[in-house]
């Protein structure tokens, strides 16, 4: 499914939520659904600088796509991070680099989570977009 299409279900996800409260619960089971990640990617170069909490970030290019696992161990922030690899994960490096990721905005989540949460949410999205440059020109 095209990163686009992705977004446009999750906007749709949220908008049946009344309230912040009912989104941060579907946030938090969002993360909970998020497949478990090989305890072999979870070590320090897979840290994501810049978030309030732990969060490794793993991606590898497989047919021609990139493939993320990631985990957190808060419990909010892996909701987020669930969301991203919603959209980004098995896509080609060239759409994720160019992806505008507009959904994030159209949810409300930036203006809902904490300075540090929010700058968190850029990191990750950098890291990830930057992984996808890295295995483009390595596999290209």
């Amino acid at each position: 499914m095209e990163i686009l299409s992705l977004e446009k279900e999750i906007i749709s996800e949220f908008e049946i939520f009344d309230n912040w409260m009912e989104k941060y619960e579907y946030l938090i089971d969002l993360g909970k659904d998020l497949p478990v990640i090989n305890t072999s990617y979870k070590k320090d170069e897979n840290l994501i600088n810049g978030c309030q909490s732990k969060v490794w970030l793993h991606a590898e290019f497989v047919e021609n796509k990139v493939s993320f696992s990631a985990d957190s161990e808060a419990i909010i922030t892996k909701g987020i991070i669930a969301l991203l690899i919603r959209v980004l994960n098995n896509q080609n490096p060239k759409d994720i680099i160019e992806a505008k990721l507009n959904f994030i905005n159209d949810i409300g989540l930036t203006n809902h989570l904490s300075p540090t949460r929010a700058n968190g949410l850029l990191e990750m999205v950098k890291q990830m977009k930057a992984y996808a440059f890295t295995l483009n020109i390595k596999n290209n």
